[in-house]
């Protein structure tokens, strides 16, 4: 969930995002896995931007994954055989702080061979450069500002003061979904504006329950089964009925923010089905 919130800021931000991790705003293209010949293809948290001269990759990770430096070998690789005239910016951001020498690590080595990237270690970098730019105030929470809370207030009246509206919702919901890695959801609830945040605050109780009760499979009378918990668990929960209208409302709001079916699908856990039902 928190790796599709950061796709889904840098597919709306890409000047900040690009900005942010190579000091220049790209105005860029997305480039599609599939002109690499992923396989499989891989379009949960993987970021690819291009221009006429750069190629901007960016993976966003809540953990550390052994084979994440050779993918970004692998990733270079690729692009240097579709388009070895341009140069390639790779970074991989950490969101949640880890004690793993993983996420030290910026190379990857096989026999003769080195390949260097970029990390980015969120909870060590200066918060006043996320307050700043709009596009990158959801990232601000998990800055090395220790006081979550006060920082977490600060955003709230960031996010206050943002004049469009659909700007105001979609960083306002990414927000307040990635300081869910920091902070508890009554906190988060308290500190934002009820009528922006409560799908988001909604969506954190939801998943919450869901994995509480995530060792408990089957139906029963007026429950819904089929809460997804990740790719790792694959545990189907039950959950009120309610809470699926609650999940429908969320998947509503935030296809009037502008998310696309398949954002709306990868952050909620509905059905295509589901989704294209919605009025």
């Amino acid at each position: 969930m928190y790796d599709n919130i950061c796709k889904y800021i840098a597919d709306q931000y890409p000047r900040e995002i690009a900005n942010w991790l190579i000091g220049e705003p790209l105005d860029s293209v997305e480039l599609e896995p599939k002109e690499l010949s992923l396989d499989p293809i891989r379009t949960d948290y993987l970021v690819l931007r291009q221009t006429e001269k750069i190629v901007l990759h960016a993976e966003f990770q809540t953990a550390p994954k052994d084979d994440l430096p050779f993918r970004m070998l692998d990733y270079r690789v690729r692009v240097y055989r579709r388009y070895p005239e341009k140069n390639m910016k790779q970074v991989i951001i950490y969101l949640k702080k880890s004690n793993s020498n993983l996420v030290e690590q910026d190379y990857f080595n096989l026999e003769n061979t080195t390949h260097k990237f970029k990390v980015i270690r969120l909870w060590e970098q200066p918060t006043n450069p996320f307050l700043e730019n709009p596009g990158l105030l959801p990232f601000a929470i998990l800055t090395q500002e220790e006081n979550k809370l006060d920082l977490l207030r600060e955003i709230a009246q960031k996010v206050e003061s943002i004049p469009q509206e659909k700007d105001q919702t979609n960083i306002a919901n990414s927000a307040a979904i990635l300081a869910g890695l920091v902070l508890k959801k009554d906190q988060i609830f308290s500190l934002l504006r009820s009528d922006i945040m409560k799908e988001s605050v909604v969506y954190q109780a939801i998943l919450n329950e869901g994995r509480e009760q995530g060792k408990f499979e089957g139906k029963k009378e007026g429950r819904l089964e089929g809460i997804k918990e990740g790719v790792q668990t694959g545990i189907q929960t039950g959950i009120e009925i309610g809470k699926l209208e609650a999940i429908q409302e969320v998947a509503i709001n935030l296809l009037k923010s502008g998310m696309s079916i398949e954002q709306v699908i990868n952050i909620t856990g509905l059905s295509l089905e589901q989704v294209e039902k919605l009025p």
